[in-house]
């Protein structure tokens, strides 16, 4: 089939090629962001491959259809950025990547957390300034240490070995309870009794109204006082100016950051000539207690392969059958 593939950067090309080697299938790369402009791009190709922040409202949407476009293929795991109601209703099928290595995203996670509780990012360019003093860098052990996990799914359980290799107790909330989390020794607690007694949080669930700014002030005001998030997740997970006033009054001690809420406009891209526009982000990056890394999580070798392989054969398979695996619809 034909495939419009949008957002494109080096690394997918590479890959998607790699994974393509037969050619089985026909890709025309752009660099454009999905959106209402960009549909123009698009002549008789039949699927669009777009990421998660391209924009697939109902608008653009109604426009793929009406170019004839049969299939949506996402190389992502969340769809929070697709109008699946509009989808459903335009017979338009989506499909996605579920699980590409949860090892990638959980071990980004522990190596926030690490870095930062060293502050290893601030000992490094003290040391390419000739400061070699330990002034404002001393942690605390890891092992021993009470670790919250929101969300158990694959990378929450992955996350959830790590630590408890770390020696470290781990509870976890979750709607759905992880059998195979059980028996390796999490304990499964309400969400309030995690908030009020990790001392590490990190967040693994997926973006839903449930869990939209699932951390903000009231929430916030339950944890412990110099408390530790790590949010690798969705960037709409964390309500962004209750975490700033708490880390001003000193209720998050330490805080590392893959997603933001607002990263659409700025993550993935080059703004090193511009400056940042977004104000709260600024204000984020002054903290010395903060990481924030451009939704990384995901970027290894293993996931890059493994995401190409699985969006080509869900094209694949519509392509032979017209069936679908891995759908959103």
């Amino acid at each position: 089939m034909k495939i419009a593939f949008f957002n494109t950067k080096q690394y997918d090309q590479e890959y998607f090629d790699r994974a393509n080697q037969n050619a089985a299938q026909q890709i025309r790369y752009f660099s454009s962001h999905l959106n209402l402009e960009s549909t123009s791009l698009i002549t008789d190709e039949k699927v669009v491959c777009a990421f998660i922040n391209d924009n697939l409202n109902a608008e653009v949407l109604h426009k793929l259809k009406s170019k004839g476009i049969e299939l949506i293929a996402l190389r992502s795991a969340g769809f929070n950025h697709v109008d699946v109601a509009c989808a459903k209703q335009l017979s338009l099928p989506v499909v996605r990547v579920p699980a590409y290595s949860p090892f990638a995203v959980a071990e980004h996670a522990v190596g926030l957390l690490l870095c930062l509780n060293r502050g290893i990012h601030r000992a490094h360019n003290r040391i390419r300034e000739g400061d070699f003093s330990l002034r404002n860098l001393m942690g605390f052990d890891i092992h021993g240490k009470t670790v919250g996990i929101i969300g158990t799914g694959k990378i929450g359980q992955a996350f959830a070995n790590i630590m408890l290799g770390f020696g470290c107790k781990v509870i976890a909330y979750d709607v759905v309870h992880n059998e195979q989390c059980i028996k390796s020794g999490v304990t499964y607690v309400s969400l309030d009794n995690l908030l009020s007694h990790a001392d590490v949080i990190s967040l693994h669930c997926p973006l839903t109204p449930e869990t939209y700014h699932l951390i903000n002030q009231e929430t916030l005001a339950k944890m412990r006082d110099g408390v530790t998030i790590i949010n690798t997740s969705r960037g709409k997970l964390v309500d962004t100016k209750a975490i700033i006033n708490s880390l001003k009054n000193g209720k998050v001690g330490l805080l590392g950051l893959d997603v933001y809420e607002e990263e659409e406009a700025l993550f993935f891209e080059d703004f090193s000539k511009k400056g940042i526009q977004d104000d709260v982000l600024a204000r984020l990056t002054t903290f010395p207690n903060v990481i924030i890394t451009s939704h990384q999580g995901f970027f290894t070798q293993e996931a890059m392969l493994n995401i190409a392989q699985t969006t080509l054969s869900n094209i694949n398979q519509f392509e032979q059958n017209g069936s679908i695996q891995n759908g959103v619809i």
